[in-house]
């Protein structure tokens, strides 16, 4: 790899393309945590958004109005209001009321960190776009299938876990894919709580070696192969799971 290295090196002297990440050990290890920051992250509010998702749709089916309401209010509120604003609000207005705790050092410090309450803003902006993905699938499902099950004996929790959902999931996961592709795209703006993720370490190494234009290309490219990669395994999930004379 050393070759390798000493061709990026190379690059910039005689053509002045500087690709540090390349060779500069320092420059590639904080590229690669970034990276992995990244995915972290994305990860973390992936799985939270689908879990809220579907705590969510389960209670607009309920009977007890006012969770129906909660989960209206709670829509409203996510979808209607900017990401940034909410990944602020969460950071400095929520994250500034909690008592502080003494560090090693004996410095106060914050209860949770910039990566916390990014999963947290981001996951609940993913699920409460993910609540009316899964709302839709379900009222997609066939009335048959329901009253079928009903005819079985089956109680409305059992219908709801055992036959709405999963077929509710099938029929969701064309706009679930893009959902959660926005989701893995909004977690750049981590960036603006300090969060140490791909953007934010590339404009460190931008700012300590000028290399603003070929540190831009690169991050983009980062986030098309990430956002690509699971763009990939979303579709061979779809056909995976894809029912015969649905969406064909």
């Amino acid at each position: 790899m050393e070759t390798v290295w000493e061709w990026f090196r190379w690059l910039d002297k005689a053509h002045g393309i500087d690709l540090s990440v390349f060779y500069d050990a320092g420059d590639r290890h904080r590229f690669l945590m970034g990276f992995l920051t990244t995915i972290l992250l994305s990860m973390t509010c992936l799985v939270s958004s689908l879990a809220i998702g579907f705590i969510g749709a389960w209670a607009q089916q309920s009977r007890f109005r006012p969770a129906r309401l909660a989960v209206g209010a709670f829509i409203q509120f996510f979808r209607n209001t900017p990401p940034l604003v909410q990944l602020y609000f969460f950071y400095f207005a929520i994250g500034g009321m909690l008592p502080k705790l003494a560090d090693a050092s004996g410095m106060a410090s914050p209860m949770f960190g910039s990566f916390f309450w990014a999963a947290v803003s981001l996951s609940l902006f993913g699920g409460a776009f993910n609540i009316e993905i899964f709302r839709a699938g379900i009222e997609a499902v066939p009335r048959a299938t329901i009253e079928a099950a009903e005819s079985l004996g089956f109680s409305k929790g059992q219908i709801f876990r055992l036959v709405a959902f999963p077929l509710a999931l099938r029929f969701s996961l064309r706009a679930l894919n893009n959902n959660m592709v926005n989701l893995v795209k909004t977690t750049s703006l981590a960036y603006a709580i300090g969060v140490p993720e791909l953007l934010y370490v590339s404009a460190q190494i931008w700012s300590d070696q000028l290399n603003t234009r070929e540190m831009m290309t690169l991050l983009l490219f980062s986030y098309v192969g990430l956002v690509g990669a699971m763009v990939w395994g979303m579709h061979r999930l779809e056909r995976a799971l894809r029912m015969p004379g649905y969406g064909q």
